[in-house]
C-alpha cells in the first residue's frame, strides 16, 4: 500500500492598493507553487490590498463582500479547479450587517468547503482589528479536503496554543496560519520574527504537527500610516524544525513535502494525546 504524502507551498510577496494586480500576483505565485508539485498552497493575510488595520478608516468597510461575491474567493476557487489544488483564501467578509476576517477554503475542484473566521482579534498600535472585525463564531475547524485534512487559523490565533490543539484533536494533519505581521509602531527597532516562529514551531513540537505560514513583506502607506512587514514565512515539520524558510526581504514560494503515515506514527509513539488529562485541566482553566 503506498504511503501518505502531501507537498504544502507558502507563498511569500508584497501587495498594494489595488485589488487587480494584488490578486494576479497571487495567482501567479499559486501557479509557480503548483508547477513546483504543491497540492495546498497558502496565501498570506488579507492579501486583496494593504493591512488596513493600521488605522480606524470607514471606508475599508465598503471592501468587504459576502464569501461567493468577494473578489479574492471568485478568482482564486477558479484557480484552485483548474490547477487542481487546494488555496486557504483569505478575504475580509461581509454577513449582513457582521465583518469578519474569514478564510474560505477552496478545495481542489473548485468548491468552496466552508468559511472560518477569525477567533482572536487584536487591537493595539498598528492592528487596530476590533475597529473592522466581529470575534469569530465558527469555532475552530479542520477541513477534509481532496488533498488532506488540514486546520488553519489567522495570525492573531497562532499565539494561542488552544487553537492548533483544537484543530489536531480534530483530525487537522496539516496546520495553516495566513499572517500581516511586521514592524510594532511605538518601538520601530523591535523585531518579533523569532517569537513568531518559535510559538508557532512550539505547536508543531506540541502536536506533532506541519506547520505552514505565510507572511507579507514591504512597507505600506495607509493614508499617512507606515507600516513594514517582516516576512519570515516558514514550513516547519512536525518535530519544530523549520525545513523551509524566508528571510524578512524574500519573495516567492516555499515548498516542501511530508509523509503523513510517517508522521502518524510520530505522533502515536509520542504519547501526547495518549496522556492528556482533560479531567483536569476543565478545573484549572479560566
Amino acid at each position: 500500500m503506498a504511503r501518505r504524502s502531501i507537498t504544502v507551498g507558502s507563498i511569500q510577496t508584497s501587495y498594494g492598493h489595488d485589488i487587480k494586480i494584488n490578486i494576479a500576483k497571487t495567482e501567479a505565485l499559486v501557479r509557480e507553487a503548483a508547477d513546483r508539485g504543491a497540492e495546498i498552497i497558502l496565501p498570506s493575510e488579507l492579501f486583496e490590498g494593504i493591512y488596513f488595520c493600521t488605522r480606524q478608516e470607514p471606508k475599508w468597510f465598503e471592501t468587504a463582500h459576502p464569501v461567493m461575491e468577494h473578489p479574492c474567493v471568485i478568482a482564486l476557487r477558479e484557480v484552485a479547479k483548474s490547477l487542481k489544488v487546494v488555496i486557504p483564501i483569505s478575504f475580509f467578509e461581509k454577513d449582513g450587517p457582521r465583518y469578519y476576517n474569514s478564510i474560505a477554503i477552496a478545495d481542489a475542484d473548485g468548491e468552496i468547503l466552508g468559511v472560518y473566521r477569525k477567533s482572536h482579534i487584536p487591537d493595539g498600535p498598528g492592528y487596530q482589528e476590533k475597529y473592522y472585525f466581529r470575534p469569530g463564531d465558527t469555532g475552530f475547524k479542520t477541513w477534509n479536503t481532496k488533498r488532506g485534512k488540514i486546520g488553519v487559523g489567522i495570525c492573531w490565533d497562532q499565539w494561542y496554543p488552544e487553537s492548533a490543539r483544537a484543530m489536531v484533536l480534530q483530525g487537522a494533519e496539516i496546520l495553516f496560519y495566513p499572517t500581516a505581521i511586521g514592524s510594532e509602531p511605538y518601538d520601530p527597532s523591535l523585531d518579533t520574527h523569532l517569537q513568531w516562529q518559535r510559538a508557532m514551531q512550539g505547536h508543531a513540537v506540541s502536536n506533532s504537527v506541519p506547520i505552514v505560514a505565510a507572511n507579507r513583506i514591504g512597507e505600506e502607506d495607509n493614508d499617512g500610516v507606515k507600516q513594514k512587514y517582516y516576512g519570515h514565512s516558514f514550513i516547519s515539520d512536525h518535530r519544530g524544525e523549520l525545513v523551509q524558510k524566508f528571510g524578512a526581504e524574500d519573495e516567492g514560494v516555499l515548498i516542501h513535502t511530508f509523509d503523513l503515515d510517517l508522521i502518524e506514527t510520530y505522533r502515536a509513539e509520542w504519547g501526547f494525546f495518549r496522556d492528556r488529562r482533560t479531567d483536569l485541566y476543565a478545573k484549572s482553566i479560566i
